[in-house]
């Protein structure tokens, strides 16, 4: 994924039933590591309403990785809320790496993307890159808002295909169930599949595609109904990401 911060896009991974909210609003840091060396950590605040949401962020790496990458950023997600989860109007990621500032800005309207502006722009690519169409950008959520998912019971979290879009690649993250192994939590193993915007040649890809490992486990969001990540690995060719809720704060 070009266009998303390091390590924390990885997981960039996501009723009616529930009571009418007041709301409400949790505090997250998390901690990523490389082969259990930190290389990140990141901090959400969400907010989460009757019919609204927005989650604001920032992202570092951390030790020894910003010997050789110093990458800092933040980011902002606002919309509405489905039965399943969100429903993203705006989404900015800005962020410096190695010295090179980019920012990626996407609009919505009922879940189709209506505008993307990358800066700098994107490259014309050409060879063997499969290239988005308008129906790739239908249905789709930003990388941060997909990961709070809202489900009637724990039983429906894992049950679903997360349509993701991050300014320049289109990807599906299939969740299904998965034995827990943590108390408290709801466990998914995740496939990835690459759908448009990005190039079948590149082994990164197809590894993870073919043959990463990808584990997420979810904890529900006091009594909103919604269930965020907590623990996620992802199996990459250099070795396996993991990115960990160190604590959840509500205000």
């Amino acid at each position: 994924m070009v266009r998303t911060a390091p390590a924390i896009a990885l997981v960039a991974a996501l009723s009616a039933s529930a009571p009418a909210l007041s709301a409400q609003t949790f505090n997250t840091d998390y901690s990523v590591t490389l082969l259990g060396i930190p290389i990140a950590t990141a901090s959400f605040k969400s907010t989460i309403d009757n019919d609204r949401f927005r989650i604001d962020g920032s992202l570092a790496s951390s030790g020894v990785a910003r010997l050789f990458d110093q990458t800092n950023g933040t980011t902002s997600v606002a919309g509405g809320l489905s039965q399943t989860g969100t429903i993203p109007a705006s989404y900015d990621l800005d962020y410096v790496s190695d010295k090179k500032r980019q920012r990626t800005a996407m609009r919505f309207s009922n879940g189709t993307v209506t505008s993307t502006e990358n800066v700098p722009p994107s490259r014309p690519r050409q060879g063997d890159w499969v290239h988005l169409q308008s129906e790739h950008l239908r249905s789709v959520v930003d990388p941060i808002s997909s990961t709070l998912i809202r489900a009637g019971s724990a039983g429906e979290v894992c049950n679903r295909t997360i349509r993701l879009y991050d300014g320049e690649m289109r990807a599906n993250l299939v969740l299904s169930p998965a034995r827990s192994t943590r108390q408290g939590t709801i466990a998914c193993s995740a496939r990835f599949e690459p759908v448009a915007g990005y190039r079948p040649s590149r082994s990164a890809l197809r590894y993870l595609r073919d043959r990463s490992r990808i584990a997420i486990a979810f904890a529900p969001l006091g009594d909103t109904g919604f269930y965020a990540p907590v623990d996620a690995s992802i199996g990459t060719q250099i070795g396996t990401v993991r990115i960990v809720a160190q604590n959840i704060r509500q205000q």
